[in-house]
């Protein structure tokens, strides 16, 4: 049996389980077996892990690699950043960073109330860019519905990329009421996603205010997912619904919401550290720390 040989951390962003894995000092990668055995005990159950690898680019702090539940690789997790924001300050007392990801660049910041701010960068509404299976020349809602075409359950989505493809379907009344369980994965895996979507279902609450839960790509239901926050939000003050700024509710907490005049999407929120041990990132097997440290590294 591999030894585990990396520091790892399990923590959570409003809610969103994260797995936070040191790989800074070896050049291997956590496999997708490795993650999707993880992924299926209850003690590491994760929506994604965020692999911190050396920085590739100079003038950036780390690499990080995004790793779904099911293996798969995704471009952007807002809440996973907060978390790896938290440790790396946690480990190094520095308070800003700047993460190289498949998406782009990350800037972040731990405040001194704790909470932390990432910027998002900048949406993306061309349909080649989020990207869509063929033309739209308005995104703010897109001919899709699931259900009876005289009555459809859910239709017409605002569809916008945060580094990663979001659908968002507009709802009046609960979001609870709905089985997005049922809906999410139909929509996930539809042909006008060829790289398959996250899928939300949202309320508005007020000019200010926004409920909404999400299907994650690649997860399934999440109690939380940052970018799909932030998607939302840019999507409900692009159709005038809200807002530039927002406060987005989702079952596992709140986010601030800030769409900038210079386009940049700021998402401000907490994390959370839960506890610490040593991976093998080829296997998955792992130890936990018998003295709870507050560091990765």
């Amino acid at each position: 049996m591999a030894v585990p040989s990396v520091p790892f951390a399990r923590m959570n962003g409003c809610g969103n389980e994260i797995l936070v894995v040191d790989m800074r000092e070896t050049t291997a990668r956590v496999r997708p077996d490795a993650a999707i055995a993880l992924a299926g005990r209850a003690e590491t159950h994760f929506d994604q892990i965020m692999a911190i690898h050396q920085a590739k680019t100079p003038g950036t702090d780390a690499y990080v690699r995004i790793i779904n539940a099911d293996g798969s690789e995704a471009e952007a997790c807002g809440n996973g950043t907060r978390c790896v924001v938290q440790a790396l300050s946690a480990e190094t007392g520095q308070t800003r960073f700047t993460f190289e990801t498949p998406a782009g660049l990350l800037l972040a910041e731990e405040h001194e109330d704790g909470l932390i701010s990432v910027d998002m960068g900048k949406p993306r509404f061309g349909w080649q860019d989020i990207p869509l299976a063929e033309e739209f020349r308005d995104t703010r809602a897109i001919e899709l519905q699931i259900g009876p075409i005289d009555a459809p359950v859910l239709h017409s989505p605002s569809v916008v990329s945060m580094g990663n493809p979001h659908a968002i379907f507009w709802v009046k009344g609960d979001v609870d009421a709905l089985a997005l369980d049922r809906f999410g994965p139909i929509l996930e895996n539809h042909p006008i996603f060829p790289a398959r979507a996250n899928i939300s279902i949202a309320q508005i609450t007020s000019p200010t205010s926004l409920t909404m839960r999400t299907w994650e790509r690649g997860v399934g239901l999440t109690r939380a997912c940052g970018s799909a926050a932030c998607a939302a939000a840019v999507s409900a003050a692009r159709t005038r619904r809200t807002d530039r700024e927002v406060a987005v509710t989702q079952p596992g907490g709140k986010l601030s919401i800030l769409w900038r005049e210079d386009e940049h999407v700021i998402m401000t929120g907490p994390a959370e550290w839960e506890w610490s041990g040593m991976l093998d990132p080829e296997t998955g097997n792992f130890v936990r720390d018998a003295a709870e440290g507050r560091e990765i590294g």
